[in-house]
């Protein structure tokens, strides 16, 4: 065979392998997005939605599933974990943010600054938050948004507020009877930075009123199975 020809074949082969390996990549990718859910990465309707929520937090206000989840999660409910946004965007902007594949990133629940709650990943779904497949496996996780960029990371009182009415919905639903805030990775509550060293996520502020936020949800968990538990006298 000539030079010539020789290196015509060589640069054929090549372009024939180019072409070989994108046709294999964009298969895949097209079997990658078959097999997520039709709900994700889209406007849902009302009827949707109130399907979703009945599944999860009756305190949903908004539903916008996210792809880049794990269906289903690989273990039980056991561990809630908090996280701020570093920002205070809409909810609605957050679930644009969450669609996108390229992101890698989504989250259960998020609470905006008015205190409203939106769901991205369901309960049943692994949500890709704390940097940790393990964790995340176990727990719900929660984005709120901050009322002050920088500093503390400061959360407003509605952000707060919800945030404890929706670990104890959380808990109360999945049978957590109590939650542990250890201040590592140990307990049930955690938050970002423990499998993280490279983030200060979820601020200082939401770090510090860890151990309140446990002592508040397990104070309301006790009296609701104390009212559950009484029964009333004739």
């Amino acid at each position: 065979m000539r030079p010539k020809e020789r290196e015509f074949l060589s640069i054929w082969l090549l372009l024939l392998a180019l072409g070989l390996f994108g046709v294999s990549a964009l298969a895949v990718r097209r079997m990658d997005v078959r097999g997520l859910p039709e709900n994700v990465s889209r406007e849902l309707t009302a009827q949707e939605q109130a399907e979703i929520i009945a599944r999860n937090s009756p305190l949903t206000e908004y539903v916008r599933l996210s792809p880049n989840v794990t269906f289903p999660r690989e273990d039980a409910v056991k561990k809630i974990t908090v996280h701020h946004m570093a920002d205070d965007i809409s909810l609605e902007r957050l679930g644009e943010v969450f669609a996108e594949e390229d992101r890698r990133a989504s989250a259960n629940y998020a609470i905006d600054i008015e205190g409203r709650v939106a769901l991205y990943a369901e309960e049943c779904n692994r949500a890709w938050t704390s940097s940790s497949p393990e964790n995340d496996h176990q727990a719900v996780t929660i984005e709120v948004a901050n009322d002050e960029i920088g500093g503390d990371w400061h959360v407003g009182d509605a952000s707060y507020a919800t945030l404890v009415e929706l670990c104890t919905d959380i808990c109360q639903r999945n049978g957590i009877e109590q939650l542990v805030y250890t201040g590592d990775e140990l307990g049930n509550l955690t938050i970002h930075k423990m499998f993280n060293e490279e983030t200060e996520c979820p601020g200082p502020y939401l770090e510090g009123k860890m151990p309140e936020l446990a002592r508040e949800v397990n104070q309301r968990l006790a009296e609701m199975a104390g009212n559950k538990g009484g029964g009333g006298g004739g």
